[in-house]
């Protein structure tokens, strides 16, 4: 059993292509055959079911896979013990990220970031979908939204503080509201799912109910609707701090701060090792991103 043949497997497991994953790893499709075929052999199962149109995994093969992937970290951790300082990451590093952050606070570092590790190959994917990293065959996850998986270990990279905002044309025309309550008032912009503001007083906690006449399950749209003028709403200020740093949104209520715990956190499985690639990709983003993130800074 060799770990190239295993490295095949668990890409076929994600990919349900021999030849992608093969081509993925620089093999031909006739190679790539080869190495499932010399994997079954010596273990003496069928690990794939094969049609001409794709492949799925047998009960042996799902039964296999965390083996197989454990197999893999152990080896990586075991040459990155006693390569340390030696050699650089190396191989593809999947990533997944929220598309907005993705966009506005992952792109610009990655030329630094492939200039500092010229040996690891990158395939991200931006999509709002939580996905499931092991289904989907992804090394790391960006996320800012609660974590509920335990099966999943996490690294705190930034708060993601939150605020209310509105246009300053949009306060002009309707009055900046001075107490939570006032927010009843206005027309307020809401994410779905998060139509409850919750707000911090001396007294306590401030429920408040928001509703207005623009909703929408997209951070970037509920921060134009906001520029626009359309109403108040609830931002992250790594998503608005240019548009506050310019003066076209300013921060409503600012001494009644938001009840929030979220944070920018880089999520891998807990049932692998954390690899050398992983390690540098996480590193990396702590370092940038630091204890007060660029985005935060007065």
């Amino acid at each position: 059993m060799q770990i190239k043949h295993l490295k095949l497997f668990v890409r076929v497991a994600s990919t349900h292509n021999i030849s992608m994953a093969g081509q993925e790893m620089g093999l031909s499709p006739a190679v790539a055959g080869s190495y499932i075929n010399k994997l079954e052999n010596g273990l003496g199962v069928k690990l794939l079911h094969r049609t001409t149109r794709q492949v799925s995994l047998s009960e042996e093969g799902l039964a296999f896979l965390p083996y197989a992937e454990n197999v893999i970290s152990s080896v990586a951790a075991a040459r990155a013990s006693v390569g340390a300082g030696t050699s650089l990451p190396s191989g593809v590093l999947r990533v997944t990220a929220p598309a907005s952050f993705g966009r506005m606070h992952l792109m610009p570092a990655i030329k630094d970031f492939t200039d500092r590790f010229p040996d690891l190959v990158l395939d991200v994917r931006f999509s709002d979908t939580i996905v499931d990293l092991v289904e989907g065959g992804f090394d790391v996850a960006i996320r800012n939204a609660e974590l509920t998986d335990s099966s999943m270990i996490a690294r705190k990279l930034a708060k993601d503080k939150r605020i209310l905002c509105a246009s300053p044309d949009y306060l002009t025309k309707y009055g900046n509201p001075a107490q939570p309550h006032e927010l009843r008032k206005h027309n307020c912009i809401t994410l779905g799912g998060m139509e409850t503001w919750t707000l911090n007083s001396r007294k306590g906690k401030v429920n408040i109910k928001a509703s207005g006449t623009f909703r929408s399950d997209n951070g970037d749209a509920i921060r134009e609707a906001c520029v626009a003028g359309l109403g108040i709403t609830i931002n992250s200020t790594w998503s608005a701090y240019q548009h506050l740093a310019r003066g076209d949104l300013v921060e409503v209520l600012p001494q009644f701060p938001l009840v929030s715990d979220t944070a920018i956190w880089a999520v891998y499985p807990s049932s692998r090792l954390l690899a050398p690639k992983v390690r540098s990709f996480i590193d990396y983003f702590a370092e940038r991103f630091g204890k007060q993130p660029y985005w935060d800074a007065k």
